[in-house]
Formats: structure tokens, sequence, C-alpha cells
């Protein structure tokens, strides 16, 4: 399975730097070049291990993603459960820690090392050897032109503020419906755009 993966140095703590890669509707519009639009689905409001999203790329093509794991401040994974016909599977994550040398204990000393990685599968098999080479090249690009607008947002006083905020709300905690999924609290609209 070919993976492509790319880091970068952020000059927030962990927690930040994960609710801002958490972020959803207009502020992640403001960081995230990959995304035309991006919602969650089945009435959730909150990201959570379960809970599903659609998301189009800039280029148009669409994909229902779950969230596999979601682990504030550390790690978030995401697994393909519907997408573009050439993705046999496909799964992502980012992974969060403290950078080297600085202080987490001090907000404004701190610092964090995030790394995106994406792992994929092409179909039909007979093509599998060729359409991947050329989908770890598409792929390394995006991811690079992700994390690099990631970091922009994590100096974006604006992404980095709502980020906080969202991260914090009380309505940030998922909630469960019948189906186990993550459900609406009491009161919310739907995230996303």
């Amino acid at each position: 399975m070919p993976v492509v993966e790319s880091s970068v140095i952020v000059l927030v703590d962990p927690a930040t730097a994960f609710a801002v890669s958490q972020t959803t509707g207009e502020v992640r519009l403001r960081w995230d070049p990959f995304i035309r639009s991006q919602r969650f689905l089945d009435g959730a409001v909150v990201p959570a291990k379960g809970v599903r999203t659609l998301t189009r790329h800039r280029a148009g093509l669409r994909m229902v993603s779950e969230y596999v794991s979601y682990n504030p401040p550390t790690n978030v994974g995401m697994k393909m459960v519907e997408g573009p016909w050439f993705f046999a599977s496909m799964a992502g994550g980012w992974r969060f820690a403290p950078a080297p040398g600085r202080d987490v204990g001090h907000p404004d000393r701190a610092a964090t090392r995030a790394v995106w990685r994406y792992g994929f599968t092409c179909r039909p098999a007979w093509l599998a050897p060729v359409a991947e080479r050329v989908g770890s090249w598409l792929l390394g690009r995006d991811v690079r032109r992700r994390i690099d607008g990631f970091a922009r947002g994590c100096a974006d006083p604006v992404v980095v503020a709502a980020a906080r905020r969202q991260a914090s709300s009380p309505s940030r905690q998922p909630h469960r419906g019948p189906s186990g999924r993550a459900a609406p609290a009491p009161g919310d609209a739907p995230a996303g755009t």
C-alpha cells in the first residue's frame, strides 16, 4: 500500500494544532486548499469515532469518510467509505506531538510537530502499479499543499481563535444518538459547509 506523508512544525501547542486540523465551515476554507466543501453526515455536528463526513475536492471529486479514531490532542484517523472509482481503499490521519526543544507549558513558547499521512490502493488491479505511482506523486503534492495551508492556519489569528473556541465549546462534546453515531446536541445547527 503506497503511503504519502508530510510534516511541519507550527508555533502553537498540540491542543491548538489539533483543533485547527478539525475546523469546519468558513474557518476550514481559510486554510485548507484541498476542499471546496466539507460537512458532517447523519445529523452529527462534532467529530467523533464513527462520525462520517462528506468532502468535495476543489477538482469536484467527492468522498465520504468515517472517523476511525479521534483522540485530541494527539491523533485523528479517517477511512474512505465512498469515493472516486479509482481508489480501492484510502485512509488518512494526523498526529500531533510537542516539538523538541519547545516549552509546551507556555503557549507563547510552545510548538507542535504535525504529521499528515495518507495510505491508499488503486483499482483496477492490472493498472494499480502505474496508478499508485502517479497517485503517490499527486497525493504527495496535495498533502504538502494541505500541510503548508495548515501551517498558515496555525499562524492566522482568526483561525486559531475560532479553533480554540470550537474546541472549548461544551456543544463540541459528541452526543450519541440511537444508532451510536454522534448526534446533534440540543439547539445545535449542522456544522460544515
